[in-house]
């Protein structure tokens, strides 16, 4: 493994909020196709609750990430860049309902438009292999490298 790969990230640029939400948009993108071929009202409920789902996610999760605290006003992060900080920063490690909230939220978000990608096989083949790259890359090159050592998914070596 080479110095880069291995040294903590102790910022994110803007580059890495366009690629990283680039990456999860297939999946999400994905999810749409699916739903919206069947029922505009349904695509539009899968969104609203997408929305609302992350935003738990971020006061939950997010409020505890040194990416989140040493930013002034607004979140300077690969999936959150520019959003007002809502919530009041929780410096340390997650509480056990946090951590659940946040497991039980992603997979809600990951699995509220498997109905609909049933229906269509190619689609679900396109959504879980864009599922699989997004979490096998995120593990790769963010979680190795992540300054939150409390949170439940780092693997930056000690």
């Amino acid at each position: 493994m080479n110095e880069q790969e291995t040294q903590l990230k102790t910022r994110h640029n803007f580059g890495d909020f366009l690629y990283w939400n680039l990456v999860v948009s297939v999946p999400f993108i994905t999810a749409c196709i699916a739903i919206a071929k069947d029922s505009i009202l349904w695509l539009i409920f899968y969104i609203i609750t997408c929305i609302l789902l992350i935003m738990v996610i971020y006061k939950f999760y997010c409020t505890h990430c040194p990416h989140y605290i040493q930013s002034a006003k607004n979140t300077k992060c690969m999936f959150f860049w520019g959003v007002p900080k809502f919530f009041k920063e929780k410096p340390g490690p997650l509480s056990l309902l946090e951590k659940s909230v946040a497991m039980l939220t992603t997979l809600v978000v990951a699995l509220l438009p498997l109905y609909y990608l049933l229906l269509q096989p190619g689609l679900l083949v396109i959504y879980f292999l864009s599922v699989i790259v997004l979490c096998t890359t995120l593990r790769r090159y963010e979680c190795k490298r992540c300054i939150y050592t409390q949170c439940p998914v780092n693997c930056a070596e000690k």
